[in-house]
């Protein structure tokens, strides 16, 4: 059951981000457009497309962590006992769990904290792109939790 979910969270996000990506092309084409054509592209493309990226990295990195795709050494897992390197498993699950909940509780209250303030270039709320925060480590939690500590990646275990 945790891998069916897992799946279905994986495939979702990744139409997401892909959109996200899909978008934040579109956008940088149309600026090289307008600055070959009209000689300056417009102030709110560079903004755009930054939060694009950032958002579709934030977004992404529940996926990448279940899958284990991330930039990570585990020659110390390999060499150490399996009772220890059990143990160092679940002190690295334990501790993303924390780590990405923190960061979620807090940048979720960040993200209404900057409410007030607007962007340069598209005039929104700077609460807006910050919301990237809290949803990318929520879904990091969200998919810790279904891993568990020892595995249940997506299409193994």
């Amino acid at each position: 059951m945790r891998k069916q979910i897992i799946a279905y969270l994986s495939r979702t996000i990744e139409l997401v981000v892909g959109a996200l990506v899909l978008t934040n092309v579109l956008v940088l084409l149309y600026g090289v457009a307008a600055r070959y054509v009209l000689g300056r592209s417009p102030i709110w493309m560079d903004e755009l497309s930054r939060f694009l990226i950032i958002g579709s990295a934030l977004l992404m990195a529940g996926v990448v962590w279940i899958r284990n795709e991330h930039m990570r050494i585990g020659l110390l897992e390999d060499l150490l006992p399996s009772p220890v390197a059990r143990l160092l498993k679940l002190y690295q699950w334990m501790l993303i769990l924390a780590v990405s909940a923190g960061f979620c509780w807090y940048s979720w209250h960040y993200a209404f904290s900057v409410g007030r303030f607007t962007t340069m270039g598209l005039g929104i709320s700077r609460t807006w792109p910050v919301l990237s925060l809290p949803l990318g480590f929520g879904l990091l939690f969200v998919f810790n939790v279904l891993r568990g500590p020892f595995g249940c990646k997506e299409g193994n275990s």
